[in-house]
């Protein structure tokens, strides 16, 4: 069945963004020598999630971009992954390579396994396997960003994410949702994973601009009345590539600047 070109551009633009939504991420945490904030379970749970992601998007024959972009996912989540390792446990190099190489290639075999076995499933009209690896994926990938939920009502704050990172990810979500639905066969399945995550993601920004953005902007706006002396931390202003940073995920030789009291003459 031939796929339109519109679900086709769509599903590569989505494709796209989900080959970089990470890279921001990879980059922050790079800059900062240190994971805090980012749940390493979420990434996790994100490079098991692109395997029955990966054998729905292929049995289901959906656009050429959509098969791809679980690969993408997979690989990346696991290089965050590994970042957590070395900054957050001061693993070494090595064993970061030890660890994530084998569970690379174990996920890639079995997803080639996955796709063989559901393609045997649907020639004898079994369709419960495919329902399987949707439901499957639609909950690690919503179970993955749900642990910053926690971490956001453990510490009423967002913290961690690269907010650059979350608004690719949700664009990636949308273009993708769009383009399921411009196929010849709308697949409700697939609609629900990718909107589960977009909806799960649009949360995180509004709770980005409750816990952060809005007690930055009033504490920045009394700061800028005061004529005296106050010192005022650079990591309570947000940041271009973090979500807002906070206190507990900044680092302890933060710059103080004062501000300091026009002179009167007399």
């Amino acid at each position: 069945m031939d796929v339109p070109v519109a679900a086709n551009i769509l599903g590569t633009i989505g494709a796209v963004c989900w080959s970089i939504q990470l890279i921001p991420q990879i980059v922050v945490n790079y800059r900062r020598h240190n994971t805090e904030g980012l749940q390493p379970s979420m990434m996790l749970l994100w490079a098991v999630a692109g395997v029955p992601l990966g054998v729905y998007n292929i049995v289901q024959n959906l656009n050429v971009a959509l098969r791809i972009q679980p690969q993408i996912l997979t690989f990346l989540s696991l290089v965050t992954w590994a970042q957590c390792f070395y900054y957050g446990k001061k693993r070494s190099f090595m064993a970061c390579i030890t660890v994530v190489a084998p569970l690379l290639v174990g996920l890639g075999a079995i997803e080639v396994a996955l796709v063989f076995a559901l393609r045997a499933a649907n020639d004898r009209n079994l369709g419960w396997p495919l329902i399987l690896m949707a439901v499957l994926s639609a909950c690690l990938l919503a179970a993955g960003v749900l642990t910053h939920y926690w971490d956001i009502y453990t510490h009423r704050t967002v913290r961690g994410i690269s907010f650059l990172f979350v608004a690719i990810d949700a664009a990636g979500d949308l273009f993708s949702l769009i383009s399921v639905v411009f196929e010849q066969r709308i697949d409700i399945l697939a609609m629900v994973i990718y909107g589960t995550e977009l909806a799960l993601w649009i949360g995180i920004m509004i709770c980005g601009v409750v816990y952060n953005f809005i007690p930055w902007a009033k504490k920045d706006s009394k700061t800028n009345h005061t004529e005296e002396l106050q010192p005022v931390s650079l990591h309570e202003m947000p940041s271009s590539t973090s979500v807002f940073r906070t206190a507990s995920g900044a680092s302890g030789s933060d710059t103080v600047v004062t501000r300091r009291a026009p002179h009167r003459s007399g």
